[in-house]
């Protein structure tokens, strides 16, 4: 890459070079150049995408998702989704992560790994220390979303909580709060393994995460081993209700998931 950048600018030189006086061999020389450099804008990569920084310290949750979990969480599992989803990406042109979920049932490794990645991504941002998460609220459109699906914040949260039960999501997974496709609804959906709701097929009609919660032995087991409902009412303590206000306003009006970094 580096020889081939390099080629560039030497294209460019020559190109404006003064042995080079025919205004329109210069301007073909020109054309020539800058095609190529269109062309090296636009790499077939093998490292698209990457683990973003965690927008906390790892033990900024404590106590309730401790900082061993959270090194190995985010520097392991998620890391080893990342590598898997580049490796199946190696020649193909670089897209963001959200692009690849809507047919993700139908890509292979995509499914797993990539919809491992964007999980992860959607994961760490919606959550913060809990200092600041209790400082957080919904914003008045989402609020009244929430009383207008389930009658209240109070009710939503049992619902959610009943979805992420063991018996409800048999082994590994993720509970969402979704908005419906017609915009219309909150809804509280499980999904196996690492799908998502924004993967068609997986449930009848895609359908677009505002929160989400990782219910993966991975995600707590150190701290909880196998009392997985202390773990997830515990998870209310570091929800970020700004960021996942925010989560609602964009699927709201875009109607799409919502993107992540890495």
């Amino acid at each position: 890459m580096k020889l081939a950048i390099a080629s560039l600018f030497i294209g460019l030189a020559s190109a404006w070079s003064p042995a080079n006086d025919a205004s329109s061999s210069r301007r073909e020389a020109i054309s020539k150049t800058l095609a190529a450099g269109a062309a090296l804008a636009s790499p077939l990569v093998s490292n698209a995408y990457s683990v973003p920084d965690l927008p906390y310290p790892y033990e900024a949750l404590e106590p309730y998702i401790d900082t061993p979990t959270m090194k190995i969480h985010h520097d392991k599992h998620h890391a080893t989704y990342v590598a898997n989803i580049n490796k199946a990406m190696e020649g193909k042109e670089e897209v963001p992560i959200l692009d690849l979920m809507e047919n993700a049932l139908d890509a292979g490794p995509v499914r797993n790994n990539g919809g491992g990645h964007y999980n992860h991504a959607f994961f760490w941002s919606e959550m913060a220390p809990p200092d600041v998460a209790k400082k957080t609220k919904p914003s008045d459109a989402l609020a009244k979303m929430i009383d207008s699906s389930f009658g209240s914040m109070d009710e939503m949260k049992s619902q959610f909580e009943a979805a992420a039960a063991p018996g409800a999501v048999f082994g590994s997974g993720w509970v969402w709060v979704v908005l419906n496709n017609a915009g219309t609804k909150l809804e509280i959906v499980g999904t196996p393994n690492q799908d998502n709701p924004l993967m068609k097929g997986v449930k009848d009609e895609i359908k677009f995460p505002i929160l989400g919660l990782d219910v993966w032995e991975h995600a707590y087991y150190l701290k909880y081993q196998n009392r997985r409902p202390e773990y997830v009412s515990n998870w209310w303590n570091v929800v970020n209700w700004d960021k996942v206000s925010e989560n609602f306003a964009y699927v709201s009006e875009k109607k799409s998931g919502v993107p992540v970094e890495g």
